[in-house]
């Protein structure tokens, strides 16, 4: 049973992105725009559909699919490709458009799923945060290490990552994915499976990728290529990567809190049979 419930003939509802990066988005689906008591302005959706709401009784998912131009709202073509919304938070609720308050009738909150592009106009389905239930829990004996590097959880990997991010600005780009930086002077693998994100450029604020290979000299490359070509002089912000494996860890400084098995037999060993 909800606490609070808006009353029918003045309801509107509203919905809240939160992005990983970039800026937070707000809509409504009332002809004008709505400002919340606490100032925040929710635009209106011209140009943008709340396509339903889907819920049902049980414990299967709710749904709400958001149809949109590209360009409205801060929500590009740039954007989505780039994977910027990729699962970003949101949060459905309604209000009294006479006297509208934020996250007055909370209605459900998902996250961004997959997003279809139809020429310039674009379809995202969300999905509640109930779908979690579906999903298999639990940690497997691997070899590697499972934990986030630099995650705070309880058992994580408590490395601060604020000493293994770094600065820097491009000095010659090979393409998309291919670039070197100079001036990083880290040895050859330090950051392999980081990440790098650009502060500047056409690829400011878009999502950070992962890093495939780093070479002494600050030669980087990386998985999926970046939306824009770099160029020479935008600057990022880098985070050293960390391979999951026992060396790693003895290497920060941290072999405490290595969260893998790494003397685990293999089936090849255990199946052994008389062999002395």
């Amino acid at each position: 049973m909800k606490s609070v419930v808006a009353n029918y003939e003045k309801r509107s509802k509203c919905l809240r992105i939160v992005p990983t990066v970039g800026p937070v988005i707000r809509l409504t689906d009332y002809p004008v725009d709505l400002k919340m008591s606490n100032g925040n302005v929710y635009l209106s959706t011209s140009g943008y559909d709340f396509t339903g709401y889907v819920a049902g009784s049980g414990t299967s998912p709710a749904m709400v699919d958001l149809e949109g131009i590209i360009g409205m709202a801060g929500i590009g073509i740039d954007q989505i490709n780039s994977g910027q919304f990729d699962n970003a938070k949101c949060y459905l609720f309604a209000v009294e458009w006479d006297n509208p308050i934020e996250d007055y009738e909370q209605i459900v909150a998902s996250v961004l799923g997959r997003t279809h592009m139809m020429d310039y106009k674009y379809k995202i389905e969300e999905m509640s945060l109930i779908d979690t239930l579906n999903q298999s829990v639990g940690h497997n004996y691997t070899q590697t290490c499972q934990k986030k590097f630099g995650g705070q959880e309880f058992a994580g990997c408590k490395v601060n990552i604020a000493s293994y991010t770094f600065s820097g600005t491009l000095t010659s780009v090979g393409s998309q994915s291919i670039f070197t930086a100079s001036a990083l002077a880290q040895a050859t693998d330090y950051f392999t499976a980081g990440t790098i994100q650009f502060t500047s450029g056409l690829n400011n604020g878009l999502k950070a990728q992962e890093i495939k290979k780093f070479t002494l000299g600050g030669l980087i490359e990386v998985y999926e290529s970046f939306y824009y070509t770099p160029v020479i002089g935008d600057t990022f912000t880098i985070i050293a990567g960390c391979r999951k494996r026992k060396e790693d860890c003895i290497a920060k400084s941290n072999i405490v809190n290595f969260g893998g098995f790494s003397n685990i037999p293999t089936t090849s060993q255990y199946t052994k049979v008389g062999i002395r």
